[in-house]
């Protein structure tokens, strides 16, 4: 898959994120697919979405803790 498509997919994942907060984990995953198919082809990270992966990483694992701890 070419850099730009993904880009433009990504574009598309953050735009629907957007629009679509309820959806927040299905989208933490498409975002860590895409992510992991750029790391895969060895191009180039957006940083800022690198930064909305791990920010949504830590918010699932404290509200797994969150939950465990009830």
């Amino acid at each position: 898959m070419a850099f730009e498509e993904v880009k433009a997919e990504l574009g598309i994942l953050m735009t629907r994120m957007q629009n679509e907060p309820q959806d927040k984990h299905e989208l933490y995953l498409q975002l860590m697919e895409k992510l992991n198919e750029l790391r895969a082809y060895g191009m180039p990270l957006p940083q800022d979405l690198v930064a909305l992966e791990k920010a949504l990483e830590a918010e699932f694992a404290a509200e797994k803790t969150a939950a465990e701890d009830e």
